[in-house]
């Protein structure tokens, strides 16, 4: 990092069922989602996270990894979802058409 630029502090997230995991990292401004995304790769925290083809967001919101990051910004890897909410939508009617 050089010295002269100005440094950033974003959060990297990463929730499981059974746990979360939170990391703060510095980063060189400016700095893109896909610079913090290569810090949490080289974390052991996120080992087995295939940082590579998860779907990312900050605060919620989709993103894409050029997208410039502010400090503070927290950077959201999401899971796959379990069940598809159309099919789980359908089966809960099912169920509720049988009682």
């Amino acid at each position: 990092m050089p010295h002269d630029a100005p440094v950033i502090l974003v959060e990297v997230a990463y929730a499981l069922p059974d746990r979360a995991v939170v990391k703060t990292y510095r980063l060189s401004s400016p700095a893109r989602l896909g610079d913090a995304l290569a810090l949490a790769a080289a974390d052991p925290d996120f080992s087995g996270i295939d940082l590579n083809q998860a779907a990312v967001g900050i605060f919620g919101r989709p993103a894409g990894r050029e997208q410039l990051l502010k400090a503070g910004d927290r950077v959201e890897l999401y899971r796959p979802l379990a069940v598809d909410p159309k099919a789980a939508r359908r089966a809960r009617a099912k169920q509720t058409r049988k009682s």
